[in-house]
């Protein structure tokens, strides 16, 4: 899962626009968006932040340095360092796939913010927040709580590739956007699930005008 490799693997796969949110940690999002600029693919740097519940929740922004500053406020409340004999190693990489280091904090653990935190962090850097792979029992909000609290102002919901979006907005219903992608932890399941958006281009702000429905833009399928 090289920066090289996955811009490879969305390319055959004639993807557009790429989120890319590793566990509690932006690092690795600058070397992507380099990677794929060659290849004209957009990338929407993010990170997976795991909540004081253990949900997991989508932070996706329009810049790298504002995926950094919301890792700041995760690294920050994230407990304890990676143990490398059970975990396996974390690198950091550049756009080149070259290996920079190692990050050492343990980025598989919850954070001690809390649901509404998460979310309220999200927006005050004026990302989206998604509740991630919520058909899935492991650390998806419905499979930690039971439902979805009216109280968290989300911008989205996903669905992993298990479910369609139509399948998913029966079970779910539609008072939240629903979006379906691949939760891709290695290259063979890259594009496996996606969203596909009617915008004027593949920017962050088109995408976030699309989940509101606003302007024309819209969650095709």
């Amino acid at each position: 899962m090289s920066p090289r490799n996955i811009v490879a693997a969305a390319r055959r796969r004639d993807l557009d626009i790429l989120g890319i949110c590793d566990h509690n940690s932006a690092e690795n999002a600058g070397a992507l968006v380099e990677a794929a600029r060659p290849l004209g693919l957009r990338v929407l740097p993010g990170l997976e932040i795991t909540s004081q519940e253990e949900v997991h929740i989508l932070a996706l922004f329009d810049e790298v340095d504002t995926a950094l500053a919301m890792q700041e406020r995760v690294y920050a409340s994230l407990p304890g360092e990676n143990d490398e004999s059970v975990f396996g190693q974390q690198i950091i990489a550049n756009g080149e796939d070259e290996v920079l280091g190692f990050n050492p904090k343990f980025l598989a653990g919850a954070t001690t913010l809390t649901l509404e935190e998460v979310v309220g962090f999200i927006h005050v850097l004026r990302g989206l927040a998604v509740a991630s792979h919520i058909d899935r029992e492991g650390f998806g909000l419905i499979g930690q709580l039971g439902f979805i609290p009216d109280r968290l102002d989300l911008d989205a919901l996903e669905i992993s590739h298990r479910i369609s979006l139509e399948e998913g907005r029966i079970k779910f219903g539609s008072a939240v956007p629903l979006i379906s992608s691949s939760d891709a932890h290695f290259l063979s399941e890259i594009g496996q699930a996606t969203t596909a958006f009617l915008l004027e281009a593949g920017t962050y702000e088109e995408i976030r005008l699309a989940l509101k429905g606003s302007g024309g833009r819209a969650i095709i399928h």
